[in-house]
């Protein structure tokens, strides 16, 4: 929102009823608030009447960091939600939709396009139930497109990583036990991911919004390059000098743990035109930096 707010746009956010004023006293003061309740077709549908949007950015979900999320409530949040805003924005002139997916849309199949085509369905093979409601969520933006010519597009970030993300997340949980001194036990760490900066993915989100004739795209939004978990790991060891021992192996792999997810940077590159910037070393600096001014 503040990347949106420098670029002098008039922005309204979507805030759930029962959200905690706390929370939604973070959004920048110059953000208009709209009361939101995906799962309700007719509160999407005041919402959107009353903001009257030309650029929408849907990155409502529920079960992010929750791989037990009930696989009903996803399909409800997560596709039905979908599904409540792309009706709300059928009939209306918007410039574009932008739909915030996920990488673990691919699962272990993670099969990139060929010649710059559309990935496939069955390119996609998600493993646990917020997975696959995005999933869902994808093929439904991808039928407005088609049926209704709605300008959607989505986006697939890959391990999004900086400040202000839930402790419980594997960077800032690291960062945590790093700086207390703790030791951290965590899985083998064998998992190869492509770790992307946030700031990386809200040019990039950006860069999807505006960039021409892509509507029906989907577009990975990382790096190009892989890093162990456990490699992540000891960088921010590393860096921040830490006492406490890093327990590789400690937990198990959850269910379904799928082993290699990295970003197809150079479609996105040739599609938009944009590619991240910050490195990981780079990344966790920054974030450890603010963690820490933020502990104080």
């Amino acid at each position: 929102m503040r990347r949106l707010a420098e670029a002098g746009a008039e922005i309204w956010a979507g805030v759930y009823p029962e959200e905690p004023p706390e929370r939604a006293a973070r959004l920048p003061p110059q953000v208009e608030h709209v009361s939101l309740e995906v799962q309700d077709a007719q509160s999407v549908q005041r919402a959107v009447e009353g903001a009257a949007p030309d650029l929408v950015f849907h990155l409502v979900a529920i079960g992010v960091t929750d791989p037990g999320v009930d696989p009903a409530l996803a399909l409800v949040v997560n596709a039905g939600g979908t599904i409540h805003l792309l009706e709300a924005m059928r009939r209306r002139d918007v410039r574009r939709v932008v739909l915030v997916g996920t990488c673990h849309e691919y699962g272990a199949s993670q099969r990139p396009a060929v010649s710059g085509q559309q990935l496939a369905i069955e390119g996609l093979d998600p493993f646990n139930a917020y997975a696959a409601s995005k999933v869902a969520a994808w093929a439904f933006g991808r039928m407005y497109w088609r049926a209704h010519g709605l300008p959607v597009v989505t986006v697939r970030p890959f391990q999004v990583y900086g400040p202000g993300q839930p402790s419980r997340t594997l960077i800032p949980a690291a960062i945590c036990a790093a700086l207390a001194g703790e030791d951290f036990p965590m899985t083998p760490g064998e998992q190869k991911r492509d770790f992307i900066y946030v700031e990386d993915v809200v040019e990039g989100m950006m860069a999807a919004a505006q960039a021409p004739g892509i509507e029906g795209q989907s577009l990975d939004l990382g790096t190009g390059q892989a890093y162990t978990v456990r490699e992540a790991v000891e960088r921010i060891w590393a860096i921040t000098e830490a006492r406490g021992h890093i327990l590789a192996g400690a937990l198990s792999y959850r269910p379904g743990e799928v082993m290699h997810l990295v970003a197809d940077a150079g479609r996105t590159a040739r599609l938009i035109g944009w590619r991240a910037r910050v490195g990981l070393e780079k990344g966790l600096k920054h974030t450890i930096v603010k963690m820490q001014d933020d502990s104080r």
